[in-house]
């Protein structure tokens, strides 16, 4: 047996946008003599309906005062090149290769110098069984990316070389008694990145009027209010719901692509054109991506830690996950008890029969420290939850702060690899402005027989050290 489709979840719209100025109440029947026995508080039967906490667990939000926001991020201590070709054939003393690794810009060519010693491992096999050598560099043209060695090995190459791409790194490098220094020097290789706030706006609109008519269902939200005025459940739901797309919208965003009919609206129209650079968006192209079935498997989370141990090696990773790959991991998790098999002896061990079973955990560790926590937002049918294709089962985030160049402030600065900066300045904070207009409500800056409340935040989120992120995809 499985669960019946029918019935199942109800996904219309919980809110409506009505002609306010005409809703009001004309069902007033005293006709008939029986009074209903009615329920005067509303039932919750959704619960929370909210599904903003992530960014609240992992990040911070910072002011900013400018349209773009800049960081830099460290690049790689060490050299290696993995695409190098040579034309020598096997067992010859000396040989060129020719570095073709596309190089970043503004190094001005290749990260090698003379003196250097070097490690040569092909990476594919054309004949013989493959070996590595070691070589010491003799001439480099930094321009071409051409460089002459000089091997260590008494038969020079090894490997049936013709046609072979070459992985190369550099490991240390020798000089000769007397002589001079290291030719030519390095500069850091630092990377940098960029995102733009984004204006969200929201609007609560009721006529005086509807302010003024009691109606006989007390009405509750989640932040508390209640009462028997119905505007003020669709006021505060209006806020809830604009606090949920301050969260979701710092997730789910994307950059206008050039050609993009986002990016040809016109600069006079109200919409925005330009986008930024959300979560999934930044860890989908910088960070790293899990595609197909939930690693269920503890091979399956080895080749993850050993992907983490090619980025940062963050020793504590938080995992935001939906429930089905939270379920996953606790199956995973107690079939390594020697008891799986009986089902019954993890969780709460030494288990009685008057003790509660607890069948889930809420953390492991395999090379690193990870700790798993639902994430309501991908389990919520009306948003990520209830998508066919295009899941997202759940993502890593590393956990602590990272060190970064601040553009703005000039110096290097702790920040959360997850944080939100939104704009403000000394006379102007944008994180969460909310104002009222209007002759209604205790608003009397317009003539409008109505209460507007307008809602408003400018921001964006920075993922820093996207390459420590892991994004979780259902194929």
């Amino acid at each position: 047996m499985s669960v019946q489709a029918s019935p199942g979840f109800n996904l219309q719209p919980s809110a409506e946008q009505v002609a306010l100025s005409t809703n009001y109440i004309t069902n007033f029947d005293f006709l008939n003599q029986y009074l209903p026995d009615t329920y005067e508080k509303e039932f919750e039967r959704y619960g929370n309906r909210s599904v903003s906490s992530f960014l609240r667990m992992v990040g911070a939000e910072m002011p900013s005062n400018s349209d773009l926001i800049k960081w830099a991020e460290q690049g790689r201590l060490h050299t290696k090149y993995v695409n190098c070709t040579t034309t020598v054939i096997t067992a010859q003393d000396t040989a060129t290769f020719t570095i073709n690794d596309t190089l970043s810009p503004g190094t001005g060519g290749i990260a090698v110098r003379v003196g250097q010693t070097i490690m040569l491992s092909p990476k594919t096999i054309l004949g013989t069984v493959a070996t590595v050598n070691k070589a010491i560099v003799t001439s480099v043209n930094t321009a071409t990316g051409v460089i002459e060695v000089a091997f260590y090995e008494a038969n020079g190459m090894t490997n049936d070389n013709v046609g072979n791409i070459y992985e190369m790194f550099i490991y240390g490098s020798e000089f000769k008694k007397g002589t001079t220094g290291m030719v030519g020097s390095l500069e850091a290789d630092d990377e940098i990145f960029e995102n733009s706030p984004i204006i969200l706006k929201d609007k609560y609109a009721v006529s005086g009027s509807d302010m003024a008519q009691i109606g006989w269902i007390e009405v509750t939200t989640e932040n508390g209010a209640s009462g028997y005025y119905w505007y003020m459940k669709s006021e505060h739901e209006t806020r809830l719901r604009f606090d949920d797309y301050l969260e979701t919208a710092m997730i789910e965003a994307v950059p206008a692509a050039v050609g993009s009919g986002a990016a040809a609206v016109p600069n006079t129209s109200n919409v925005g054109n330009k986008g930024s650079e959300g979560v999934f968006y930044t860890v989908g192209n910088r960070g790293n991506v899990w595609a197909g079935a939930n690693p269920a498997a503890l091979s399956d989370w080895d080749t993850i830690v050993q992907r983490l141990d090619k980025q940062g090696s963050i020793e504590e990773n938080v995992l935001f996950l939906d429930r089905s790959f939270g379920f996953a991991i606790d199956d995973m998790l107690a079939e390594q008890n020697s008891y799986g098999a009986g089902g019954t002896s993890y969780g709460l061990f030494d288990n009685d029969k008057d003790m509660a079973l607890n069948l889930g955990f809420t953390g492991f560790r395999r090379g690193y420290d990870f700790y798993k926590s639902d994430w309501k937002y991908l389990n919520d049918p009306t948003m990520r939850g209830g998508l066919t294709n295009g899941k997202v089962n759940g993502m890593l985030v590393p956990a602590g702060s990272t060190t970064v160049y601040d553009q703005i402030l000039g110096k290097n600065a702790k920040r959360p690899f997850l944080h939100v900066r939104y704009r403000a300045s000394e006379t102007e904070d944008r994180r969460y402005k909310t104002w009222m207009t209007g002759s209604a409500g205790g608003a009397s800056n317009s003539d409008l027989d109505a209460m507007e409340v307008n809602f408003l935040s400018e921001r964006a989120v920075c993922t820093l050290g996207a390459n420590n992120f892991f994004l979780f995809k259902q194929a």
